[in-house]
């Protein structure tokens, strides 16, 4: 069973507009107990990706933060570098995608799907 976060530990949270992307998508996908996942990658112009899938269940060292009636799941690695940041979802005519705001981040590209922490 993945480990369950309390309030004032949550290593993440959803705004509303993310909350609702993510439910749209998961029944879309025809999975609505399902989850985002997100983890973290090395790579990108500043040194680490941020990584969104959705999936069925978490895995055993997720932490879970539930918002607006869904589930993300935060891959253990990822959270150490992610700790108190929020996930937004952000649309406009040239691009989409979930976006986080990373109090944690030293730097990061302007697309927003790469930062550092050193």
């Amino acid at each position: 069973m993945a480990s369950q976060t309390n309030s004032k530990t949550e290593v993440i949270s959803l705004t509303e507009k993310a909350a609702k992307k993510i439910r749209a998508q998961l029944e879309r996908d025809g999975i609505p107990d399902g989850c985002l996942r997100i983890k973290v990658s090395a790579g990108g112009c500043s040194g680490m990706n941020y990584e969104f899938e959705f999936a069925k269940s978490p895995q055993l060292t997720d932490q879970i933060v539930e918002s607006g009636g869904v589930k993300a799941a935060v891959d253990a690695k990822a959270a150490f570098f992610i700790k108190g940041s929020t996930v937004d979802w952000h649309q406009t005519l040239m691009e989409a995608g979930f976006r986080v705001k990373n109090p944690n981040a030293t730097a990061s590209c302007n697309c927003g799907t790469s930062f550092s922490t050193f």
